[in-house]
């Protein structure tokens, strides 16, 4: 093993630039061309590569110290010194290395990069690096398989138990096959997807904290270094760099924030915004650490991005949804603590999304809701029998579907919305849309917060099909397993507290939906028959409606057609 000494290349008339970022470590092993340190003058930043391969046995210097040509800056113990695969591209030179020189720091014109070869062949995409969190799930995926994706367009959305972010591809190509599914839990390198790779074009933007011209052999056309993920890098056959001015120290921006190349990849792997995160650098500089840092923040709910501010804003405007958009008083500020002790804890994301919606719904929807009740006797005695049909079944070997309350009601609602189409619409600006499909969505009670999956076509599927696909669908919500798919496209909702108790409530429309209707637990209660009172099984029905669309005497008629349906279901096959 022979030691070597990595010193700073011929850095042209700059003398003693300041040491504004350490790359590396004691123990780390790097490879060639691999980013040991950033230096910067008063005019711009670069980074200093290694040109040898191999393991960090000391550095000699630290953060502040200056640096000028021929200072060593770290001591490698390697098997041989490993020169540059490409002398042309070289940037830092031992004392073995060919002499290299930096072009001055000035603003130049658009350059184009030197052509890279490109293979089409298979590229393993993986999770980036996500902070110190384990075991986040995948709630979303955003391709399949046969799609063409881009060099960070968004894969997949993972969730940790307080926020959400979405995973960017690495790599341009097309998707071979997924290795996860929805559901699955994720972590730092796992294999989410292969690409089948396909050169492609990247465009190269030059960020101001580096110089324009970095490196050049004596006599060659200048390297620009452009910001782009490795696999743009080695597929990329002409990459463009576009330049700007270079950075100042101290100076304007630019609007965009102090971070070296490197920096800026990582940010970009991990789909963190630079221009919020805090610096801590010297000069306020943003380092990898200060990435991870609010990459931790935001998955551990501490903190929220501006776009997802944004995204959870309340649609009628507004200073955080306190009401002033809408003419009224600021929302009370009170310090609750000095009443006595108190627990804070942040709100889930499914909170957050439903809430804004819900928010928004109550305050734009004019809605009104009726009360009334359905005799289910019958009804009820049908289903225990079914179900004790069923219980036989499956004792006897044979397979058998336990029947719910709820698909009854699910069936019967659809012959009500066929009987009454203007509950099965929706406003689309002065005109009313009519569904010629049935999809209807059950809101289901979960560990997270409310969810609504849908029964997709519940006017061509049976009780046993519908009580199937219904604990299916509950089970996904439970788990958070369910897709945006299985949450869109109702067409009308029940909301039922039978399991729970209650007599009426009023739930909220489900926006662009007109109507939902709510169902509480049934009870049995004395029924004047004509003769005498007889106990019979009722169950109680709030149905909420948007004014816009229905009238008063319109909801009526559709409750007293529910409740004969109920009473005697029968009735669905007229």
């Amino acid at each position: 093993m022979a030691l070597i000494e990595v010193q700073v290349p011929d850095i042209g008339d700059l003398d003693e630039v300041a040491v504004i970022e350490l790359m590396v470590k004691v123990g780390d092993t790097v490879k060639a061309e691999q980013s040991l340190i950033t230096v910067e003058s008063d005019k711009a930043s670069m980074e200093i590569p290694s040109s040898t391969a191999g393991v960090v046995k000391e550095l000699r210097v630290a953060l502040g110290d200056k640096v000028k040509q021929g200072t060593v800056v770290l001591v490698l113990e390697a098997a041989g010194a490993d020169s540059v695969p490409n002398q042309a591209e070289a940037h830092v030179s031992t004392a073995q290395a060919a002499p290299v020189s930096v072009a001055p720091v000035a603003p130049a014109p658009a350059a184009v990069a030197a052509p890279a070869s490109a293979e089409s062949g298979p590229i393993e995409v993986r999770i980036p690096d996500i902070g110190d969190f384990k075991d986040v799930a995948v709630i979303e995926l955003l391709v399949k398989v046969g799609d063409t994706v881009k060099v960070e367009q968004s894969l997949m959305t993972v969730e940790s138990d307080k926020a959400s972010m979405e995973i960017p591809s690495a790599a341009a190509g097309v998707v071979k096959e997924i290795k996860v599914k929805l559901g699955d839990t994720v972590n730092i390198g796992d294999l989410v997807v292969i690409l089948e790779g396909s050169a492609v074009a990247a465009t190269a933007v030059l960020v101001p904290n580096q110089a324009e011209a970095l490196v050049k052999p004596a006599g060659a056309a200048p390297i620009f270094v452009a910001t782009t993920t490795p696999a743009m890098a080695a597929a990329a056959p002409a990459a463009t760099a576009v330049s700007v001015p270079t950075h100042a120290p101290g100076g304007a921006t630019l609007g965009l924030p102090h971070a070296s190349p490197s920096v800026r990849k990582f940010a970009r792997e991990l789909g963190v915004p630079l221009n919020e995160v805090k610096g801590s650098g010297l000069k306020g500089r943003i380092t990898e650490a200060d990435v991870q840092s609010f990459t931790r923040s935001v998955m551990g709910g501490a903190v929220q991005t501006l776009a997802a501010a944004a995204q959870h804003k309340p649609a009628a405007g507004g200073s955080g949804g306190d009401g002033a958009a809408l003419g009224l008083i600021p929302w009370p500020k009170v310090d609750f603590a000095k009443f006595g002790p108190i627990e804070r804890k942040e709100m889930s994301r499914i909170k957050k999304i439903s809430g804004a919606n819900l928010l928004r719904n109550a305050i734009m929807i004019p809605a009104v809701t009726n009360h009334d009740d359905a005799d289910i006797t019958d009804l009820e005695a049908f289903r225990v029998a079914t179900n004790l049909e069923t219980d036989k079944a499956v004792k006897s070997g044979g397979a058998g579907v336990k029947v719910t309350m709820l698909a009854f009601l699910i069936k019967a609602c659809v012959a009500a919305l066929k009987k009454y189409p203007e509950f099965n619409s929706s406003l689309d600006g002065d005109s009313i849309i009519y569904k010629q499909y049935f999809h209807i969505g059950f809101a289901a009670d979960t560990p997270n917060g409310l969810m609504v999956p849908v029964i997709k076509d519940a006017d061509k599927k049976g009780i046993f099909q519908i009580s199937t696909e219904m604990g299916e669908l509950a089970k996904k919500a439970r788990d958070g397993k369910l897709s945006p798919a299985e949450m869109s496209g109702a067409s009308f909702t029940i909301s039922s507290l039978g399991g729970i108790g209650g007599r009426y409530f009023t739930p909220i429309i489900n926006a662009p939906e007109v109507a939902i209707l709510g169902v509480c637990k049934s009870q049995m209660e004395p029924v004047w028959d004509g003769k005498a009172f007889v106990p019979r099984l009722m169950l109680p029905l709030s149905l909420t409606w948007d004014h816009r669309v229905i009238d008063g005497a319109a909801a009526a008629r559709f409750n007293v057609y529910l409740a004969q349906i109920l009473g005697d279901f029968r009735r669905v096959m007229l």
